[in-house]
């Protein structure tokens, strides 16, 4: 999978000013990339990376069901602290089964199944998502040490299969709430996410 730079612009959040990049892959899924560059910034050295996987029902509309708003809303707070720091947002929605089997297997959900059983019902594995196209996107902004920001011993594997050197980990922790707490016991237990 290669990837090509198609737009990039300033950008100012409320979590500080970034630039933000399109990238679209050899598929054609686009994928966004936030970049905060402030005084001093090199990007040579451990470059603090949160590789975020898109969730239309929790990041945009605000869904109980996970905690990826949580997650990515304290990514977002921790990077815009930094002098240096990137976000990939990529276009891999409900761990890469899509938005139609997602809501399919909120039903199963809703039946009793947890996340891991819904999506194995549905005649996937647990997680279909690759982070190649996230270590191709570094290499493309001359990034190859990180330090990054993640629960999920998966990301820091294939960072590393993919060539890209991870320094340290910087745990996501968030509050559960009663919507998500069985979701995030199914993520340490079955999925075996560093969550406390």
């Amino acid at each position: 999978m290669t990837v090509k730079k198609i737009a990039e612009a300033s950008f100012p959040t409320r979590f500080g000013k970034f630039r933000i990049f399109a990238f679209k892959d050899s598929d054609t899924r686009d994928h966004l990339v936030l970049v905060r560059s402030a005084n001093g910034c090199s990007l040579n050295g451990p470059v603090p990376v949160r590789i975020h996987s898109k969730c239309v029902t929790g990041d945009t509309l605000g869904s109980l069901r996970c905690d990826c708003r949580d997650q990515l809303t304290a990514a977002l707070w921790y990077l815009g602290k930094q002098k240096c720091g990137i976000l990939i947002y990529l276009d891999q929605e409900g761990r890469g089964i899509g938005l139609e089997n997602k809501i399919r297997a909120y039903a199963l959900q809703d039946k009793g199944m947890d996340t891991v059983e819904a999506n194995k019902a549905l005649g996937f594995p647990d997680d279909l998502r690759h982070y190649k196209v996230a270590a191709d996107i570094l290499k493309k902004l001359g990034v190859r040490q990180i330090k990054l920001i993640t629960n999920n011993p998966d990301k820091i594997r294939q960072m590393k299969k993919y060539g890209i050197n991870v320094d340290c980990r910087i745990g996501l922790i968030t509050k559960p709430t009663k919507y998500n707490r069985k979701y995030l016991v199914t993520k340490r237990i079955k999925m075996k996410h560093m969550l406390e």
